[in-house]
């Protein structure tokens, strides 16, 4: 399997994904950064873990038609498999979620339906919800929409700050998103009419 993590940012669940592979957790052919933004620390995450990089600025081109045209073009030449999100802060178009149907997974800081948006682990603790999560799922025409892949509950305690609340959803997606790309990799991951199915995971 070829696989690339779209990143823009800090870059830890992309580590955790390469980490796993270097470990040999998850076989892949090779893996391939794809990343929006030139001073994002996820590229010298790349760079330091001899991943390769494809930058590509939305400023440069004039529309996100041409944007995403030139992303696809990478994908194509680099027999992509699966596209695995991880901080890409950009809503991919519906003809291109369409391009790569089934293809395309996503990692939230919620338990979906619940807490969509940039902001999930911070609207969960100032709700005041005695739980919150990680939701692994496939990509759709819609944010933080799609079919389920997995999710893990976790509690929020009276003692929990946001700043804990984050440190212990972002300990289970850097166990979580792994697994399921590692589950994928396997052929272990089934959808059909918008359900997923998992054997032996």
């Amino acid at each position: 399997m070829n696989l690339a993590v779209f990143a823009s940012g800090q870059g830890s669940n992309f580590s955790a994904i390469v980490n796993a592979i270097k470990r040999g957790g998850i076989k892949v052919r090779s893996v391939l950064l794809v990343c929006d933004k030139p001073l994002a620390r996820v590229i010298g995450r790349a760079q330091k873990a001899k991943v390769g990089v494809i930058l590509v600025r939305r400023e440069d081109f004039a529309g996100r038609a041409d944007f995403e045209a030139a992303i696809i073009q990478r994908l194509i030449s680099y027999k992509i498999d699966l596209i695995a999100l991880a901080g890409f802060m950009r809503m991919l178009s519906p003809a291109f979620v369409r391009k790569y149907r089934s293809r395309i997974i996503n990692i939230h800081p919620s338990l979906l339906p619940a807490f969509k948006g940039s902001h999930a682990i911070k609207d969960a603790f100032k709700a005041g919800a005695a739980s919150t999560g990680v939701t692994v799922h496939f990509v759709d025409e819609e944010m933080d929409h799609g079919p389920v892949i997995l999710q893990e509950k976790v509690r929020i305690t009276s003692g929990d700050t946001l700043a804990s609340l984050e440190k212990k959803i972002h300990a289970v997606e850097h166990k979580l998103y792994p697994h399921v790309v590692r589950l994928y990799s396997e052929g272990k991951i089934k959808i059909r009419r918008g359900k997923v199915s998992i054997s032996n995971p």
